[in-house]
């Protein structure tokens, strides 16, 4: 199964599930206005999951697993929750072709948020601005250029609430960092990164 049909199955799945299992429900705990479960104020959080893409002007393709911390704060109006979020990660994706092996160490996003709550079920988009590090090294010589990048983000997720001020998230996201003139191959290389990945928020 290719990493594309297994992503998409992934997030299938798991907004699925947690529409089936969090749907018309207020778990104990909870913050809620008259009985209604309320998305209103910041949080803060962390996530893991797997990235994939590729280098521009290389055959190559980057993946690993990716994981960070997030902070954002919502604002909600009836049914449709608006806010802001950034994140910041760290990953192990990194691909080589010949002498050459491409990286990316690390991203942030600083993101818009707008969703559409179901009681204790959310499902939103993002985007926003992106900004990360791209590296080149030769494996031959072990000389490393890096390059840091501003680029975009957009994506879909699903967030469902636990018990207390807990909550659950799965979300897809593209990141595209741009591209910069490598010395080292004296070619200009970006990297366009899918992210899929799960976390958990806290909200105050």
């Amino acid at each position: 199964m290719s990493k594309s049909v297994f992503a998409i199955a992934f997030a299938a799945f798991a907004l699925v599930s947690s529409a089936a299992v969090a749907a018309d429900l207020l778990p104990y705990g909870a913050p809620a206005r008259g009985g209604v479960y309320s998305w209103q104020g910041p949080y803060i959080g962390a996530n893991l999951g797997y990235q994939w893409g590729s280098v521009s002007n290389s055959p190559v393709k980057p993946s690993g697993v990716a994981g960070g911390v997030q902070a954002g704060y919502n604002v909600q109006h009836s049914q449709f929750v608006f806010g802001g979020e950034t994140d910041m990660q760290l990953t192990d994706a990194d691909d080589r072709f010949a002498p050459w092996k491409f990286s990316n160490p690390w991203f942030g996003t600083l993101r818009a948020r707008a969703g559409f709550a179901m009681n204790s079920v959310m499902f939103y988009g993002t985007v926003g601005l992106a900004y990360g590090s791209m590296q080149l090294r030769n494996t031959l010589s072990n000389v490393t250029e890096s390059h840091t990048n501003v680029g975009w983000a957009g994506g879909l997720g699903a967030e469902m609430a636990l018990t207390g001020n807990w909550t659950a998230r799965a979300e897809y996201l593209y990141v595209d960092l741009g591209s910069s003139s490598f010395v080292l191959d004296g070619t200009s290389h970006g990297i366009q990164s899918n992210i899929l990945r799960v976390g958990v928020n806290y909200r105050f």
